[in-house]
């Protein structure tokens, strides 16, 4: 790849970014957003971290390995999903999900 060619790629990447990053504050600056919108604007964190992790928890050779492989990621997340919503804590949900998957692989299914 030539320099002339990374700097069309470059600048089309960083005007891209300014379009889609920066102009929106830019053209909301001072207004007033409904409660709706943010709401729905309020979703997007959570939608983008549950398709990651069903992205990894779920592949077609999941169970390639094992039945017991295949299916200590679903029992220990679902074990983060119990204590997600007792605690609320990021802390505990890590502690939890990393305890629960060794114990899992551990243990011979």
């Amino acid at each position: 790849m030539s320099i002339q060619d990374f700097l069309i790629v470059y600048g089309c990447c960083a005007a891209t970014m300014f379009l889609l990053r920066v102009m929106p504050m830019l053209l909301l600056k001072g207004k007033v957003i409904p409660e709706s919108i943010n709401e729905v604007l309020g979703l997007i964190p959570t939608a983008a971290f549950a398709s990651l992790v069903a992205n990894d928890l779920l592949s077609p050779t999941m169970f390639d390995k094992g039945l017991g492989n295949g299916v200590a990621p679903l029992i220990a997340s679902a074990l983060v999903v119990v204590v997600a919503r007792k605690t609320r804590s990021l802390v505990w949900c890590a502690v939890t999900g990393v305890v629960a998957y060794a114990l899992l692989l551990c243990i011979p299914i």
